[in-house]
């Protein structure tokens, strides 16, 4: 948080001639408003710590900055899947504004709308697959249908978060967690319930019913490396 503060940037990795203007961190405090981040401590086979960082979702349109995990997804294959649906759904919504609220064509187009937005949400979702420290993979779907009291798909948004990303990263590159804290940093959330400094929990709605698989096999990886619980 202090070194966000300090350098005012999140490429701070990057000499300074070589920032990037969309990584500033005046865009957390313009209309867009404040994000969530996470620093997760690890541990490597030979004893030494490192320190993983992640922002939630994509900042100021960009999903990875250099020195922060990147998503659970293969960013190449999310483009292709979710480009030109993406760009069908928005034409369907212009033509929606030329249209009477009572027209016959415009009860069938928001139905088609609908369900081109449940199709791609679903592809993009398959494009999660979890990895927990067991060295078992799964299906974002999957996992979430497991959970206890959630159906239908999971929540937009879900696998973008820190812990995930950060657990996930973790789990792919054999680093067993010590530790994981998540922080506000920005302009107050709409809603008041996120402020500039503060620590919260990962969301229920979104991480709860993934972060369960997600930790499967972290006290036995621990042990097999012989770390000390925090």
């Amino acid at each position: 948080m202090k070194t966000l503060e300090q350098t005012r940037r999140l490429d701070f990795f990057l000499p300074n001639h070589q920032a990037h203007p969309q990584c500033s961190v005046n865009y957390l405090w313009g209309p867009a408003r404040g994000k969530m981040f996470g620093v997760l401590v690890a541990q490597t086979s030979t004893g030494k710590q490192v320190h993983l960082r992640a922002f939630s979702g994509q900042y100021n349109g960009i999903w990875q900055v250099p020195g922060w995990v990147n998503p659970i997804f293969d960013l190449k294959v999310f483009h292709e899947v979710h480009d030109q649906e993406q760009l069908k759904i928005k034409q369907l919504s212009k033509i929606l504004e030329g249209l009477a609220p009572e027209s016959p064509k415009r009860q069938k187009l928001i139905r088609l709308r609908k369900k081109k937005s449940q199709q791609l949400m679903r592809a993009i979702h398959n494009l999660y697959r979890l990895k927990n420290f067991h060295g078992q993979r799964a299906r974002l779907e999957q996992i979430f249908a497991s959970s206890a009291d959630r159906k239908g798909l999971p929540p937009t948004g879900t696998g973008d978060c820190c812990a995930p990303k950060l657990l996930q990263h973790a789990a792919v590159h054999n680093l067993p967690p010590l530790a994981l804290a998540e922080f506000y940093f920005g302009k107050e959330n709409p809603s008041g319930t996120r402020q500039h400094g503060f620590f919260y929990p990962s969301c229920q709605k979104k991480c709860y019913p993934i972060l369960g698989f997600m930790l499967c096999g972290v006290e036995q990886q621990r042990e097999k490396m012989n770390i000390t619980r925090r």
